[in-house]
Parts: C-alpha cells; sequence; structure tokens
C-alpha cells in the first residue's frame, strides 16, 4: 500500500525546512526532519559527524533513518537533507517533491535573509561558492530523476507553495489509489 507521506528534496537552503515547518501548522499533520533525527540519534551536529567520523557513516545514518520511516511513519512531511535523495528505499517512502530553485536564487535567498549569518553558518559549503555550485549540479538530475512532482519555488510565497504541494501530492495519492 502507498505511504501517505510526503518526502521534501532537494538542494540544501532551497526551504525543506521552512516549507515543511509550515506544510506541518497548515494541514495539521506530523513533520519529521531527517538531519534533526540524525543529530538527535548521534548527539552532535552533522558537520561534526562529517569530521569526527566521515560522509559515508553520516550517509549510512541516512539510510539508517529512511528504513525506519519506512516501517515505522504515514502521513506525515518528511524534509531531508540534500543527499537524502539516494537512499535504497525513498521511492518506499511516500510522495517525493523536489523543491527546486536555481544555485543563484538559493544563494541568494541564504545570504540575503535576516539571519543570514546563521543560515550560511549551518551550511559550511556556501563559504565555498564554487565547491557549491558544483555539488548543486552533480545533483540536479539525481533529484529530478527520483522527484514525482517538481515544484519549483523560485519568487512563490510559501502560502502558494504549500498549496501546490498539497494538491498535486493528493491528486498523485487518487490516481495511484484507483488503479
Amino acid at each position: 500500500m502507498m505511504k501517505k507521506n510526503i518526502i521534501l528534496i532537494g538542494f540544501m537552503g532551497v526551504g525543506k525546512g521552512t516549507t515543511a515547518r509550515a506544510y506541518a501548522r497548515k494541514y495539521k499533520c506530523f513533520n519529521i526532519d531527517t538531519d534533526d533525527l540524525i543529530e538527535s540519534k548521534e548527539n552532535c551536529k552533522i558537520k561534526e559527524i562529517f569530521v569526527e567520523k566521515s560522509e559515508k557513516y553520516f550517509r549510512d545514518l541516512e539510510q539508517e533513518c529512511a528504513d525506519w520511516i519506512e516501517n515505522s511513519v504515514d502521513d506525515s512531511l518528511i524534509s531531508c537533507g540534500g543527499g537524502f535523495f539516494k537512499v535504497n528505499n525513498l521511492k518506499d517512502l511516500g510522495t517525493i517533491v523536489l523543491l527546486d530553485a536555481s544555485y543563484d536564487w538559493i544563494y541568494n535567498r541564504l545570504s540575503t535573509a535576516d539571519n543570514a549569518k546563521a543560515k550560511l553558518k549551518k551550511r559550511p559549503l556556501f563559504l565555498e561558492p564554487k565547491k557549491a555550485k558544483k555539488l548543486y549540479e552533480e545533483r540536479q538530475e539525481g533529484y529530478k530523476e527520483v522527484a514525482n512532482i517538481i515544484i519549483n519555488v523560485e519568487n512563490k510565497d510559501l502560502k502558494s507553495i504549500l498549496k501546490e504541494i498539497n494538491k498535486k501530492s493528493l491528486k498523485r495519492l487518487e490516481i495511484i489509489s484507483n488503479l
């Protein structure tokens, strides 16, 4: 049976967390952030896991998180870290919604935000824009390949993004349940 979860994927800084929190408030559902789950489980920040353990260790934690979601979570909104789209059971977790935007728009969103310093500190890769842009370009095709729904978020207000996610994901569930 198809899970009713909505899985938000996309590049870091595109607004997955902001969108997820607002969606959960508006539509009265649970919101799970995979990075927050991992930080809680490991009792340290993601960047510390990368430094003190390894990227492979972190990716293994993401897979554990995906396995838990598959077995234990339904009817929730799940916002994922930028690399989570590579877990091997992503399609089994729910409807995958890509929040899409250009690299320049994302960088501008982060660097001009009221709390820009905190947003950039949380994402140290953006302190090296060439590296960040390269990673963005490497991931774009992968995001689009796994997404069931693609929503361009550039220059859209949060309210219209929430509405679009809800409308398109409900329509997809309706189509699938009629098969």
